[in-house]
């Protein structure tokens, strides 16, 4: 079943890391994760709550992106779901009419 949380993920058993793409696009790689804790992953029904309940707050992780650097859990907040407010164009109040 598709997660409407994680867009992907892969583990390294030799580096005990799990690198997770989310829906937003973010990449994060979590450090000393056990085989058992990808397993349960992959078997999950639902791949957000196992997430939330048994990786998030509890590994190390990184960002991954240029400037990335080892963090642990409680540094950065994971990205939020749930809509988000629309966007107004730059150029809708050009001319007055909204």
């Amino acid at each position: 079943m598709p997660s409407t949380v994680i867009r992907s993920y892969r583990y390294d058993p030799q580096r005990r890391e799990l690198a997770i793409v989310f829906q937003t696009r973010r990449a994060y790689t979590y450090s000393e994760v056990p085989h058992e804790t990808y397993a349960a992953l992959k078997a999950a029904f639902s791949k957000g709550e196992f997430f939330n309940r048994h990786i998030r707050d509890r590994f190390t992780f990184r960002r991954d992106d240029a400037s990335s650097k080892p963090r642990s859990p409680a540094d950065t907040p994971l990205p939020r779901s749930g809509p988000r407010p629309p966007r107004q164009s730059r150029h809708s109040h050009r001319d007055g009419r909204g």
